[in-house]
């Protein structure tokens, strides 16, 4: 059985190559990170297995795909790039790889939620240009954060946020239950939080989760974090409610079009904190991320 890491960056290729073992199935490495959907079928050429970091895989595309039987996303976020259920319908199963980076994602979150608190990256901003701006923060200790979701990276955040002295409350779609945090309704939680922080996976039913409404109805002057996917948020009320002041900051990590263009509203606005979709990258969570992935190609090479 053959596979293909697709698009791999040059640390990824570096690390799949060493954690690589004697009879592990053979998979090529195509180092060139920024390929086009268009250029799948030539690169796979016939390859069972496609291991796929960032690159789109359209259904008919897929088609297009003699031999693949296997995607192994390098995340959860596979609905970003790929219609699963589609696939499936062509024979083709998608992967995804949990956990690795909970860790990396939570300290990320908890920066730029810190950061956001005390306008950071504005004041950085002002003094480059040769203006000293004093800005009031908001001090941390003793605010409610309010987690929406509640997997993995959430409870890292909860760990952090209440060693720091902040009170944690929490939603989540199924009942959970963690040391320290409190769950609510969503309502009580958007109303009470200040600041909310997204933990959510994105499907059909969460998408634009963070609607019009429910940014309307977050306690004002309240900060914004999300470093789970962009569209879970209405991305124009988001812009409305930073203009008015009733979002007082966000911090974001995840955009609807990544790159972000230069002239996109969001890097106009002053009460933004930007990350490139960045929250995952460390090298311990790189390493977990490719240890996961080799396992999934063992896996389906024995079955």
């Amino acid at each position: 059985m053959r596979g293909v890491f697709v698009d791999a960056n040059e640390s990824l290729a570096v690390i799949f190559e060493r954690l690589e073992r004697k009879g592990d199935p053979k998979v090529r490495i195509n180092r060139d990170p920024d390929i086009t959907p268009a250029d799948w079928p030539a690169i796979l050429d016939g390859a069972e297995i496609a291991i796929v970091d960032h690159t789109a895989l359209p259904t008919d595309i897929a088609r297009q795909c003699t031999g693949l039987k296997h995607v192994v996303f390098l995340g959860t976020g596979a609905r970003s790039y790929m219609n699963p259920e589609e696939l499936a319908e062509l024979g083709i199963a998608v992967h995804l790889i949990k956990g690795y980076g909970d860790t990396a994602v939570a300290e990320a979150a908890i920066a730029l939620m810190w950061a956001s608190a005390r306008v950071i990256a504005q004041m950085d901003r002002e003094m480059r240009a040769g203006n000293w701006l004093r800005e009031d923060g908001m001090q941390l200790t003793g605010k409610t954060l309010g987690l929406i979701g509640f997997g993995g990276i959430a409870a890292e955040v909860a760990r952090i946020a209440l060693g720091s002295g902040m009170r944690v409350i929490a939603w989540n779609r199924s009942p959970r239950q963690y040391s320290g945090v409190e769950f609510h309704e969503l309502d009580a939680l958007l109303a009470s939080s200040h600041v909310v922080s997204l933990h959510l996976l994105l499907n059909d039913e969460t998408r634009g989760f963070l609607s019009r409404h429910r940014i309307a109805a977050m306690k004002p002057g309240s900060i914004l974090i999300n470093t789970a996917r962009a569209a879970l948020v209405d991305e124009s009320a988001m812009i409305d409610a930073l203009k008015s002041g009733h979002i007082r900051h966000a911090g974001l990590d995840v955009f609807m079009t990544e790159p972000l263009p230069v002239d996109h509203p969001l890097t106009r606005l002053p009460n933004v904190t930007l990350s490139a979709h960045s929250a995952f990258r460390t090298p311990e969570a790189s390493e977990n991320l490719i240890q996961a992935a080799w396992e999934h190609c063992r896996r389906i090479a024995r079955n």
